[in-house]
């Protein structure tokens, strides 16, 4: 496998270290040449229809089918950024099966700025639900009183509008190229070779060892206060949640590591970074579709969400977590209530 093959809009380690096209004296060979291609190429189309169809029901019930909560609304913003995501998979697709982009110089920039769009938003939004989790358990009756969907919305806002900052620098650093005769999209760093490094630990700091402290303090917080309140079985209600939790840092931590690895890349065998940072984009894309499989069976017993149909265990999964948290904050405000008398 040779330096052309296997950057699809996902990572760094594609034509960085070139700076002139005489470097390249052999020809590549082409994706489908490969079995490791194909295989990949299957796998993202298979997350491709997944990941479209199961964010648009997600979409629909929980934006128009079910009352705006902040659960929903935690919910609703979460499949919009992977729809949105999963939506862009076909020219990464055509890219991979051509071995040449086609698309023109702004959509090789917006593409990659819709994937790391979608990391951003995902995980602080995961963040957000977190500390939302946190302050429900330990100020009960403060949560009820305060947690409303206006202000969950104008979270959603800001962890957007941060997430699109952050997501900023593929607009400027993404570019198109000619090599071979082939065109390629690829990230030009010649201009500024420090920036390779500062945007992939920015990148990684703030898209996943800050988040996950945060996550991993609050979802401590939790388990603690429910154990102390004798009150485990309250706990389902976070299966979800840390089920979403996991499977994106399961999905997302191969792909840091490799991206991190590549800033060194003549330490490192290059077919290993090929491997590694092909394996690890595509399981970052299928963060997307898991959410919404997520949704359906992590919510309620299996069984009865089989004998249920689609659109049904999408609803009860969606709303359980929601009904669950208020049935423990009546509870815990009723509590609260007797040890004091003003609120």
């Amino acid at each position: 496998m040779d330096v052309f093959n296997w950057e699809y809009d996902y990572n760094y380690y594609s034509y960085d270290n070139i700076t002139e096209p005489e470097q390249i004296t052999q020809p590549s060979r082409t994706c489908l040449q490969n079995g490791t291609c194909v295989c990949l190429i299957v796998v993202t189309v298979i997350i491709f229809l997944l990941g479209f169809f199961g964010n648009g029901l997600v979409i629909w019930i929980s934006g128009f089918k079910m009352k705006k909560t902040v659960n929903t609304t935690w919910y609703l913003s979460l499949a919009i950024s992977d729809f949105l995501f999963c939506a862009f998979l076909p020219i990464n697709i055509a890219f991979m099966v051509m071995d040449e982009w086609i698309f023109g110089l702004f959509m090789c920039k917006f593409t990659s700025s819709v994937m790391f769009l979608n990391m951003f938003s995902s995980i602080f939004l995961l963040v957000i639900i977190s500390i939302d989790r946190c302050v429900s358990v330990m100020f009960p009756v403060w949560a009820q009183n305060h947690r409303t969907v206006q202000k969950a919305s104008v979270m959603v806002v800001f962890a957007w509008l941060l997430a699109i900052g952050l997501s900023f620098p593929s607009m400027i650093y993404r570019e198109i190229g000619t090599f071979m005769d082939r065109t390629v999209c690829f990230n030009n760093y010649t201009s500024n070779p420090n920036m390779h490094q500062i945007i992939a630990m920015s990148r990684f700091t703030a898209g996943f060892l800050h988040p996950f402290i945060i996550i991993i303090i609050c979802y401590s917080i939790i388990i603690l206060k429910l154990r102390s309140n004798r009150m485990i079985k309250s706990s389902k209600p976070f299966k979800v949640m840390s089920a979403l939790i996991a499977a994106f840092f399961i999905c997302w931590l191969p792909y840091h590591v490799f991206v991190l690895l590549e800033l060194n890349h003549h330490k490192y065998d290059h077919e290993i970074l090929a491997v590694g940072l092909r394996v690890g984009s595509s399981l970052a894309a299928a963060n997307s579709f898991l959410n919404p499989v997520l949704y359906v069976f992590m919510g309620n017993d299996f069984k009865q969400k089989f004998k249920s149909s689609i659109l049904s265990k999408m609803e009860k999964a969606i709303g359980e977590e929601g009904h669950t948290i208020s049935r423990y904050l009546s509870r815990s405000s009723s509590v609260d209530a007797r040890a004091s008398t003003h609120i």
